[in-house]
């Protein structure tokens, strides 16, 4: 009978230690299973915060787009910017969007925020940048159609905040 409790005995004992074993590699597949999900989560909330910064600029580059229709070619300022509508750029000189002393940016009325949604806020600048062909090769017609060029704007937006995403939009628009 002795024999039979010693080997029960030890038996016992390597039952415990598969089952602390099994517990152990359970556990670490566990946390990696956590750390898989909170990159996960962590990405997820990067698209939706760089989404919205997207749909903030698309809407001031809309805004910008507005306002160049609006504009007439003689209220375009001379040199420098005047409400968000910028003179000519000087092709030696820094571009105004990377310059981060350049105080012209008009800011964009945020009409897409709701209370469940708030928008990042964005600013936009027009830029004049002469005429241009309104279609293919009739600026070289002799001679030049009445209709054939029309003032040429550089729209740029931007959203850019502390610890969101900046995104920026650039388009050239030419009024008709």
């Amino acid at each position: 009978m002795k024999t039979l409790d010693l080997s029960s005995r030890r038996q016992r004992g390597a039952t415990l230690i598969v089952v602390l074993l099994l517990l152990l590699v359970m556990t670490l597949l566990g946390l990696a299973v956590l750390r898989g999900t909170t990159m996960e989560e962590r990405m997820t909330a990067n698209l939706y915060d760089r989404s919205l910064s997207f749909q903030s600029v698309e809407s001031a580059l809309r805004q910008g787009e507005a306002l160049a229709k609006a504009t007439a070619v003689a209220s375009v300022p001379s040199s420098g910017c005047s409400g968000g509508v910028c003179a000519t750029p000087v092709a030696t000189d820094t571009d105004r969007w990377l310059d981060t002393s350049f105080s012209g940016w008009r800011d964009a009325s945020n009409d897409l925020s709701d209370d469940n949604t708030p928008m990042p806020d964005a600013r936009y600048i027009i830029e004049y940048m002469g005429e241009a062909p309104t279609w293919p090769a009739c600026d070289r017609k002799v001679p030049i159609d009445g209709q054939c060029l029309a003032p040429r704007f550089r729209i740029t937006a931007l959203s850019s905040e502390d610890g969101r995403s900046t995104v920026m939009l650039q388009t050239n628009y030419i009024v008709q």
